[in-house]
């Protein structure tokens, strides 16, 4: 029998704060955190908005000494990570820490770091190739460093499936506590692609939008007037844990993952497949593994990212896995705050999708004004809806057709 598997901790950094109060305040508020960019000089990009996190400081979560050994994706990764273990009030000095690993996804990891030792080759030569450029831009460093500050030795892997990649991680951290792997899992996304290569790619093939003048409602998902999706910047860290192992410590709980699913496109290497089966799919196989009928479904944190294509593609999906329920349910999309942060997306609304639970209110879609006459479901536009919340289903959808879905709910 598959053991039970719940969340006792949550961590984020998010370009609306580094605090829990902080993000779940701002997405109650529908506040944006898209700016005009800050971490680089945007003048010469043909965009130049993104949801940047100045100033950032990783504080007492990672030594001073570590800081210029690790790539900015890691920092990130360190403070969600050890706020989230705070925040659980796991002590590792009591735990077996053969049973406590971390599993976290990226998307594309040291994106900075390559940037900076690709520069130094080209103009200063090999010699001058830092001997830690490979330690610090490797997809692993994060959950590497993670499960070196806090000495767990379970399982410890990272999976880079783009936007979908903290959706599979947790995926993956479910099936690891379930099947007796571990008791804990330290799990999530982490992501810092807003660097100058980064910014390029994506505004050149044309994901992007544009409206460098009003960068607060540039991310409009399942409005009629998106453009394109914001790239942003964070990390969303959980701390999955089993329930009896849970409970013994009389750990707080904010709900239990019932189910995950996922699923391949198989189509277009970037573009999604335009009737979104495969997101279909993936939705279908996280409520047969949660045994749950789709009519009990509450609420649906939508990828919507806020493209043309894409939140179609998720509308269609879910009206095929949903039926007439579909209109019933709550669905929102909080990137019209947070802008998309890659791969490190589907953690830190894994971490909103488990308030939305704990507090059995929908966050709203900001910016969704002028819905798409295709996108015609319930996206609680513009303010937070309070309704009772016991089911709740996270999606991700990637580059390269990869689909994850994770079922959630209250403990019962």
């Amino acid at each position: 029998m598959k053991r039970r598997v719940v969340v006792t901790g949550l961590g984020a950094i998010t370009p609306l704060g580094k605090e829990i109060d902080e993000l779940w305040n701002g997405i109650l508020e529908a506040r944006s955190g898209i700016h005009r960019v800050s971490i680089i000089d945007p003048d010469r990009f043909k965009v130049q908005i993104a949801g940047d996190i100045p100033d950032f400081d990783p504080g007492e979560y990672c030594d001073p000494k570590d800081r210029k050994r690790l790539d900015r994706f890691t920092l990130f990764a360190m403070y969600a990570g050890g706020k989230a273990i705070e925040d659980s009030g796991l002590d590792f000095e009591q735990e077996d820490r053969f049973r406590c690993g971390v599993i976290l996804g990226s998307g594309i990891g040291g994106l900075a770091e390559i940037e900076l030792q690709v520069e130094r080759l080209l103009y200063k030569g090999p010699e001058r190739v830092s001997p830690l450029t490979i330690p610090k831009l490797m997809l692993n460093a994060a959950g590497g460093n993670l499960s070196i500050r806090y000495g767990l030795r379970g399982p410890n892997f990272t999976v880079a499936t783009a936007c979908a990649s903290a959706t599979n991680a947790m995926g993956d951290a479910l099936k690891t506590i379930q099947y007796d792997d571990a008791d804990v899992i330290i799990t999530g996304g982490t992501e810092a692609a807003i660097t100058a290569m980064g910014l390029s790619a994506f505004q050149n093939m044309k994901a992007l939008s544009g409206q460098n003048d009003s960068p607060g409602s540039a991310s409009r998902p399942f409005d009629q007037g998106r453009d394109g999706f914001v790239l942003s910047e964070g990390a969303g860290i959980l701390v999955f844990e089993e329930l009896e192992h849970a409970r013994a410590r009389g750990a707080r709980i904010y709900g239990e993952v019932l189910g995950y699913g996922a699923s391949g496109d198989a189509g277009h290497i970037t573009q999604p497949d335009p009737h979104g089966t495969g997101a279909a799919r993936a939705m279908q196989n996280a409520l047969r593994d949660a045994s749950l009928d789709p009519s009990t479904m509450d609420y649906v944190n939508a990828h919507g990212t806020s493209t043309p294509l894409g939140d179609k593609a998720e509308t269609q999906a879910m009206k095929s896995v949903f039926g007439e329920h579909a209109y019933e349910m709550a669905v929102s999309s909080t990137k019209g705050c947070l802008g998309h942060a890659l791969g490190a997306s589907g953690g830190i609304e894994m971490v909103l999708t488990m308030l939305a639970i704990a507090n059995d209110t929908v966050p709203p879609t900001a910016n969704l004004e002028s819905p798409d006459p295709e996108c015609d479901l319930n996206y609680t536009p513009q303010q937070p809806a309070q309704r009772p919340v016991h089911t709740a289903m996270n999606n991700s959808f990637g580059f390269g057709g990869h689909n994850a879905s994770l079922v959630c709910g209250s403990v019962r």
